[in-house]
C-alpha cells in the first residue's frame, strides 16, 4: 500500500515535471509563490505566462483574445499544475503519450473557484472539456468543426462546472475555505508560507 508520506513533497510523471522538488531562484511572475519548493524549472514558470508557449502549444485565444483578468486565472492553473509539489495525493495514472501521470479531484478553494468563474464569464470558448477533442491540424488547438463560440457563462454555467469539466476532473469543486486545511488553493501569499503543504499531509 502507498504510505502517506510518500504522497508528500513530490513532483508528477509529466511533460515537463522535475524528477523532485527543490528550491528553483528565477521563478518567473505568478509562480513565484513556489520558488522556495518547486517541481518547475524557471524556463517552464516563463512559458506558463506566453500566450501559446510551447509547453503544450495551447492557444487560450481560440474564440478570441482572452481578458487579462482570466487569463490570470489559467496561468495561475498552470503554475500549480507545473510547479506544486503537494499534489501527491491526488496523482493518478494517465494514459496518453505525453505524460505517464495527472492530477485528479484535487479539492480546490470556493473562493479560489468561484473567483475564476467570476472573471471569466464574459471570455469566450467553444468547448467544456479543454483536455481533448479540439482540431489539431494547424499544431495549435483551433475550435472542431461544428462548435460555435460562446461566453463561458453559457459553456460553464456554475463555477463547479467550470473548474470541474474544463480540465476533465484535475479538480474539485468543494466548499471548503481557504485557509481551513482542507482545499488546495492556486493562490496564497507566499510570505505566509505555503498552505497546500498541510492540505496534502491531511489528505495524505
Amino acid at each position: 500500500t502507498v504510505t502517506g508520506d510518500s504522497l508528500l513533497n513530490i513532483c508528477m510523471d509529466a511533460k515537463h515535471h522535475k524528477k523532485k522538488p527543490g528550491p528553483e531562484g528565477q521563478l518567473y511572475g505568478q509562480c513565484v509563490l513556489w520558488k522556495d519548493n518547486a517541481c518547475c524549472t524557471a524556463n517552464t514558470s516563463q512559458e506558463a505566462h506566453e500566450d501559446q508557449s510551447y509547453l503544450y502549444n495551447f492557444n487560450w485565444d481560440h474564440c478570441g483574445a482572452m481578458p487579462q483578468k482570466c487569463k490570470r486565472h489559467f496561468i495561475q492553473d498552470t503554475c500549480l499544475y507545473e510547479c506544486s509539489p503537494n499534489l501527491g495525493p491526488w496523482i493518478d495514472q494517465a494514459d496518453t503519450s505525453w505524460r505517464k501521470e495527472r492530477i485528479r479531484d484535487v479539492p480546490l478553494c470556493q473562493e479560489d473557484c468561484e473567483q475564476w468563474w467570476q472573471d471569466c464569464q464574459d471570455a469566450v470558448t467553444c468547448k467544456a472539456n479543454w483536455h481533448k477533442g479540439w482540431n489539431w491540424t494547424t499544431g495549435t488547438n483551433q475550435c472542431p468543426q461544428g462548435t460555435m463560440c460562446q461566453k463561458f457563462k453559457f459553456v460553464f454555467p456554475t463555477a463547479a462546472a467550470l473548474c470541474e469539466q474544463i480540465w476533465s476532473g484535475s479538480y474539485l469543486y468543494t466548499s471548503h475555505h481557504r485557509g481551513s486545511g482542507r482545499c488546495i488553493q492556486m493562490w496564497f501569499d507566499p510570505a505566509q508560507g505555503n498552505p497546500n503543504i498541510a492540505v496534502a499531509q491531511y489528505y495524505a
